[in-house]
């Protein structure tokens, strides 16, 4: 057994280069595969793909994994990538987070999204106080529209996540970001769609994920593997930690590719897995909902991206986990439709357009009609 099942996984994981489609094959994981083709997948579209990741066309992309309805229907490996990959999806994490909170508010350990962020560290210790920070909410983190001046895209931003990086405590760091303005270009909260100013602050989805840890009393990794982890049967992962010992719940979390095709079917299911609610169905339904734009063209749940992608020529909403160097779990929950892509493209401007593209032009372009 030991033999065939190191067998599989040599199989899977190097670069196939022929230009025909191969199904996924079983493993000991117990996730389901099936033959596209039969699914009534347009084969040829999803094929072509591994001759773009050997010419070169897509970079650095190290697999490509697609369920339909439950069932693995494509799986391939490339430039280095293997099934036992622990994958780092940088930023991706933070709709861990979003999950995690949601576990918490299920456990009756956080009361409800509502909750006051501050009250949770009464002892960190305050530099500049401003009443207004007794107002900034849980769910202000998880939309990224707190009123913290907490700009990633802004190098000159106070609350920039280098700057928290280097700092000996990331939560008296965060805890401390000053209090936001807005230039005569940016729009006030109320003049905004959904009523929040957006700025992607990773600093907040960190704090969100201290919250978790406070109200729990248990570290982030144990509480992601009691409630999440072990439930799914995901046995091998990696959480950091800030400088001071917080679970990192802002990015840099590791998992293999099938299990984040997992993470995605749970939530494409309404937090089932194989039949159990993991998840309250009401939580993901209300984390799957646009709470503020993040762009004209993407808006922004509780930690999930929501982006617009053509389908048979018909625009459509598909919910995302992003992170950094182009990783993306992308989830379809009315078509029943994961996609992982998994890529160390980090820093690099082609790294998300790349992987929207294979997204766009070759999972979705190959969907049954």
């Amino acid at each position: 057994m030991r033999l065939a099942l190191s067998a599989l996984i040599f199989a899977v994981a190097f670069p196939v280069t022929a230009a025909t489609y191969q199904p996924p094959l079983a493993s000991a994981d117990g996730w389901p595969v099936a033959d596209a083709g039969k699914l009534g997948w347009d084969t040829a579209t999803l094929a072509s793909l591994d001759g773009k990741m050997v010419d070169g066309s897509f970079k650095q992309i190290t697999s490509v994994l697609v369920v339909d309805h439950g069932r693995l229907v494509y799986e391939h490996y490339f430039n280095d990538g293997s099934a036992d990959l622990l994958n780092d999806i940088r930023s991706a994490s933070k709709s861990l987070t979003a999950m995690l909170v949601g576990a918490a508010i299920a456990r009756g350990a956080i009361h409800d999204v509502k909750q006051p962020v501050y009250a949770f560290f009464p002892e960190i210790r305050i530099d500049h106080p401003d009443a207004r920070r007794a107002g900034i909410t849980i769910e202000d983190l998880l939309t990224m529209s707190s009123i913290l001046e907490c700009d990633d895209e802004n190098p000159f931003s106070a609350g920039n996540e280098e700057r928290m990086y280097v700092a000996e405590r990331w939560l008296d760091f965060a805890l401390n970001i000053p209090i936001r303005g807005y230039a005569p270009w940016v729009s006030r909260p109320k003049d905004s769609p959904y009523g929040r100013t957006f700025s992607y602050c990773t600093a907040g989805a960190f704090l969100a994920g201290a919250v978790v840890e406070r109200a729990t009393k248990m570290p982030l990794a144990r509480f992601a593997h009691e409630t999440l982890e072990q439930p799914l049967g995901i046995a091998q992962v990696k959480w950091n930690t800030s400088s001071e010992g917080v679970g990192m719940g802002g990015g840099g979390t590791r998992y293999r590719s099938r299990d984040l095709a997992k993470i995605g079917l749970l939530v494409a299911d309404g937090g089932r897995w194989q039949g159990r609610q993991v998840l309250p169905k009401a939580w993901v339904a209300t984390m799957l909902t646009p709470h503020a734009q993040a762009r004209d063209d993407a808006d922004y749940g509780y930690l999930w991206w929501q982006f617009r992608f053509p389908i048979h020529g018909v625009d459509t909403k598909v919910w995302a986990m992003s992170g950094n160097g182009g990783n993306y779990v992308f989830v379809l929950p009315e078509r029943g439709l994961v996609t992982v892509i998994t890529s160390q493209a980090y820093n690099k401007g082609f790294a998300h357009p790349q992987s929207q593209t294979i997204f766009r032009d070759y999972i979705l372009s190959s969907l049954p009609r």
